[in-house]
């Protein structure tokens, strides 16, 4: 049985843990890459979890907004039940600064170094933070390039803090599942403690290739279900020619992965890893109720 036509029938809540929403006009930080020239409000976007029947999803704070999370924080506000955030701190955010964002909804910060300096997670100007994001059960996400993840992870897991590693860990698009980062990536599937998000392929491969395929089963091999998320990364930002919300939502349905697997991936574990109510509304398939820990080893079925 195909993994599309068991996931209509089993009425499970789908997640979303990748999308982004902004509007032109929002203040800027200097440091930005670029900026985008449409608005991707987040009325447009629950049209879109409406029509593709996702339940929950995680507003990802976007990059060119730096540390001002206003936007996000707004937009989590108008539904606290279906949403959670990642959001972007200076790294002496203060305690109280973080459990305000804690309060509204917010589950984990993001380093988005794509083309940044990379930080020394081990300088004595980190420590407090990272004693704080353990402190709150947060988890740091990571999107860097694949071959610099190593280290950070190291120092990240040395610190206690669960790590969510974006958009396949970003492999070199030339070398895909043969690249070296990628490769030293699969190896912290044994740590329990490192979750990859499926999601943003077209930022690390070539559309029409198999590298989709080829790297969801590898790391479906190392990490388990229970350690694989599914995000849209709506709307796709410097890509909005090539995909859409539906063709982004197919990347996971379409490649052939066992129908249990992709619950997991789909359902299952971002649900129980952002903390979503799974009482009455959440129909996750065969979750039983189990309360939310970034601690546990296995955190769904599925996991390996």
């Amino acid at each position: 049985m195909s993994a599309s036509v068991s996931l209509a029938q089993s009425h499970s809540f789908r997640v979303d843990t990748h999308a982004h929403v902004f509007e032109r006009g929002l203040p800027l930080t200097d440091s930005r890459r670029y900026a985008p020239d449409y608005d991707a409000t987040l009325d447009t976007y629950l049209q879109l979890l409406n029509t593709h029947d996702i339940g929950r999803a995680v507003l990802v704070q976007p990059s060119f907004l730096g540390t001002d999370n206003r936007y996000l924080l707004q937009a989590l506000s108008r539904d606290t039940h279906r949403l959670r955030g990642v959001a972007v701190v200076a790294p002496d955010a203060s305690e109280e600064a973080l459990a305000d964002l804690h309060g509204r909804g917010v589950t984990g910060i993001r380093l988005n170094l794509i083309e940044q300096a990379l930080p020394d997670l081990g300088a004595k100007s980190w420590t407090p933070l990272l004693e704080r994001l353990s402190k709150l059960g947060w988890h740091v996400e990571l999107h860097r390039n694949a071959q610099d993840l190593a280290p950070m992870l190291d120092r990240l897991l040395e610190a206690g803090i669960p790590v969510v590693v974006d958009h396949f860990g970003r492999p070199d698009p030339a070398k895909g599942i043969h690249d070296s980062g990628f490769r030293s990536l699969l190896g912290y599937g044994g740590t329990g403690r490192v979750w990859v998000k499926v999601s943003g392929a077209y930022r690390c491969a070539a559309l029409g290739s198999s590298f989709v395929h080829e790297a969801t089963s590898q790391l479906v091999e190392h990490f388990g279900a229970g350690r694989l998320m599914w995000g849209s990364d709506w709307p796709h930002t410097q890509y909005e020619h090539v995909m859409n919300y539906g063709q982004s939502l197919s990347t996971l349905l379409e490649i052939g992965l066992d129908a249990a697997v992709v619950d997991a991936i789909l359902c299952t574990t971002p649900a129980l890893f952002y903390g979503f109510d799974q009482e009455s509304g959440n129909r996750c398939a065969s979750s039983a109720r189990v309360a939310p820990s970034h601690n546990a080893t296995a955190c769904a079925p599925g996991s390996a």
